[in-house]
């Protein structure tokens, strides 16, 4: 089974639209490329003016999971006395 030729005026508009499409999905991409440039610049400025670094932001961060595992840490060794201050409440009432 052979296939009808498509007319050339068809095909044309074909290649218009696809044409187009892609100068739009440029286009879009020329936007983005210009918004992370800017936003590239702004942290570099920033990192200039004192601001915080990217290499600082991951310092930050280190410490503050270290900061979290401490507090775990030590909410841990409170319930422990927490509760040997109940175990021994209830040891010092019953002697009363």
């Amino acid at each position: 089974m052979v296939s009808d030729p498509v007319p050339p005026s068809r095909s044309l508009a074909d290649l218009a639209r696809l044409v187009r499409h892609l100068g739009d999905e440029l286009a879009s991409y020329r936007r983005r490329a210009l918004s992370a440039e800017a936003r590239l610049k702004a942290l570099d400025e920033r990192a200039a003016n004192g601001g915080t670094t990217l290499e600082r932001s991951f310092e930050l961060e280190r410490e503050n999971a270290e900061l979290i595992s401490r507090l775990d840490k030590a909410r841990q060794r409170t319930k422990v006395l927490l509760n040997r201050v109940r175990f021994l409440r209830q040891q010092h009432d019953g002697v009363l």
